[in-house]
């Protein structure tokens, strides 16, 4: 049998990788998951967590905690990397700092991204290193943010084979599958872009093109997203339906105004949820009580979701036409537990299965050089992982796209050589700030270089 380890298996991810890892694990051939997190208490929580799900669903997966990296890689089949490098203090105080200086304050997008994503490489890196050694025959699934420069940083500096995941994609066309009526297999999409900055371009009803149709119907559209993110008339001129995180491109200064009038950013909002949950985890699982503390997890995960994007839309009635809105966190349809799953068992496969992950262009996307990352679907099978020929981008949002990689492209190489020169010249790229001016008080404050 086989091995999956965990990268900071401390995050509250954790326990929902585990339930999809023993649901699957005979196909995956995998009969241990191993964690490891500089925070060896919190691996330890979501150790105990991994440990109640198997206990309630039944099976033999073995969930164990590493003191060290190394142990937990070893040998592995796949590793899947999580990691937030500073943890949730530095997600609020980068996101403070950008609103700061009169940007929106969002983890992966905009002044903020950056400064995660400089911070993350060179530790991704790393690490990516050790598995390329220590386990060269596996896969490492990469969620960590920002999921496409951190996977083309490992893809670009080290030897391990990755591929890079978000459920940002499946979400979208889940949810479009839902707008329609229709199920899943009924319906194709068109989806091309950078990783938190793709669109879907063509949508397919039983093999018939009802693009035109979606985009004219406002009961459609607003059933898309998870808040009331982008007007119709945005989406109907660009003739695309966006991914959510284009809202901090196309309505910065909405995103902003309503952070400001809120008073703080969705990073002081998780930082309150999580101390809240591993204060009644660290009571309970003292106590020995697995079960309760599984409840408390889940009603955490129902509450954490239940709020996204909601403070930076200024969503005054909840999730609007959420049809996930009460189910179990656990079995939902989509989720980074979901993605990570269905790319291990492809990968497992010889089935080929189409799925949207963050890989080497290979000529994908006509603009982009052929080993930097994008985001696109993908056929997957037997090991192998198959870009889909996209063509060339729309031309409403090809300027934006290629912008966006050489801003990734520069903040790798400020990353690995800590330059200051490189970091400023990588904040002038980026379209999310694309001024010289504001760069040197903004990294002053990140406090890269110091």
């Amino acid at each position: 049998m086989g091995k999956v380890a965990c990268i900071g298996g401390g995050g509250v991810r954790t326990p929902l990788v585990v339930f999809g890892i023993n649901e699957s694990a005979g196909g995956l051939g995998v009969d241990e998951v191993v964690l490891y997190d500089p925070d060896l208490e919190r691996a330890q929580m979501m150790g105990a967590l991994g440990r109640a799900v198997v206990e309630r669903e039944g099976g033999s997966l073995r969930v164990r905690e590493s003191a060290t990296l190394e142990d937990a890689i070893e040998g592995a089949d796949f590793v899947l990397s999580s990691i937030r490098v500073g943890g949730i203090a530095a997600r609020i105080s980068n996101e403070r700092t950008a609103i700061l200086h009169g940007y929106p304050g969002q983890e992966t997008t905009g002044p903020a991204g950056m400064a995660m994503a400089l911070r993350t490489v060179p530790v991704a890196v790393e690490q990516a290193r050790a598995v390329s050694r220590l386990a060269p025959k596996s896969w490492l699934i990469n969620f960590t943010n920002p999921a496409g420069l951190i996977t083309q940083a490992i893809l670009h500096h080290t030897e391990a084979r990755a591929v890079g995941i978000c459920d940002t994609p499946s979400e979208l066309l889940h949810r479009i599958a839902l707008a329609l009526a229709a199920s899943p297999v009924e319906v194709h999409c068109e989806y091309v872009g950078l990783n938190h900055l793709g669109w879907v371009r063509k949508v397919f009803l039983n093999g018939k093109d009802v693009t035109e149709r979606v985009l004219a119907d406002d009961k459609i559209l607003d059933q898309l997203h998870a808040a009331p993110m982008f007007d119709h008339e945005l989406m109907r001129s660009l003739k695309l339906i966006p991914t959510e995180y284009l809202y901090f491109y196309y309505s910065r200064r909405r995103a902003l105004a309503n952070q400001m009038a809120h008073g703080d950013t969705r990073g002081t909002e998780i930082g309150r949820l999580n101390e809240e949950l591993f204060r009644r985890l660290k009571r309970l699982l003292a106590d020995g009580q697995g079960q309760p503390a599984l409840a408390a997890y889940t009603e955490y995960l129902n509450e954490r979701s239940g709020t996204y994007m909601m403070l930076e839309s200024a969503s005054e009635d909840g999730l609007r036409n959420d049809p996930d809105q009460s189910e179990d966190p656990f079995r939902a349809a989509n989720g980074y537990h979901r993605i990570a799953l269905a790319v291990m068992k492809a990968l497992r496969g010889n089935d080929a299965q189409r799925l949207i992950v963050n890989v080497r262009n290979q000529g994908a996307i006509a603009e982009i050089d052929h080993n930097d990352v994008v985001e696109v679907p993908c056929s997957i099978a037997g090991g192998a992982i198959t870009p889909e020929r996209c063509g060339t981008l729309p031309a409403s949002v090809r300027g934006l796209v290629l912008a966006v990689k050489e801003y990734e492209r520069a903040t790798i190489e400020a990353a690995l050589s800590g330059s200051l020169l490189a970091a400023r010249k990588a904040m002038l790229l980026y379209p999310a700030i694309a001024e010289w001016e504001p760069s040197e008080g903004l990294l002053r404050d990140f406090r890269f270089g110091s």
